[in-house]
């Protein structure tokens, strides 16, 4: 199962309907689609607007392969389960986002092994019709979903010098 996250604070038309003609010319149906606040009718995929977060947690436990807007939670959720994830950055210059964050963001992650960066439409299609390859190619590591004692020990020392302790 293949699975596609838009997040929730807005619709990516853009992504949703490349993933939507790459299934429909495919004829693939394995598509489940995270669509947020979208407007754009899909032809093949499984799509629904919101899931609680439980929900969502089981459908990215069964993917085989992720593909998500370059949201910090979709990546570090897919390094945490070892699952491949390609990643689209929103354009804000396209009014897809706010500002240039999630083009940082896919800059950032695009030499981890398992994480593929599709820039554009065309990008993301080429990386899809090497979809059997891809979900071989596992993130060189797992993330741990626990903090580790050392980053939790550093924010409680930022936290204790930004609130000091009342007398």
């Amino acid at each position: 199962m293949i699975l596609l996250t838009v997040g929730t604070q807005l619709p990516f038309d853009r992504m949703v309907k490349t993933v939507d003609d790459w299934a429909v010319d495919e004829d693939r149906s394995d598509v489940m689609a995270q669509v947020g606040p979208s407007k754009y009718p899909t032809s093949r995929l499984n799509s629904f607007s919101f899931s609680n977060p439980a929900d969502m947690r089981r459908l990215q436990e069964k993917s085989d392969l992720i593909i998500a807007h370059a949201g910090i939670g979709s990546i570090v959720t897919a390094l945490e389960l070892g699952k491949p994830i390609i990643v689209m950055p929103r354009d804000h210059e396209r009014g897809e986002h706010r500002n240039g964050h999630q083009k940082a963001t896919a800059r950032r992650f695009q030499s981890v092994k398992g994480i593929h960066i599709a820039e554009n439409e065309q990008e993301l299609i080429t990386l899809l019709r090497r979809i059997d390859t891809l979900i071989d190619a596992h993130p060189d590591a797992t993330l741990s979903g626990v903090a580790s004692d050392g980053l939790l020990d550093g924010l409680r020392d930022h936290l204790a010098g930004t609130f000091p302790a009342a007398a």
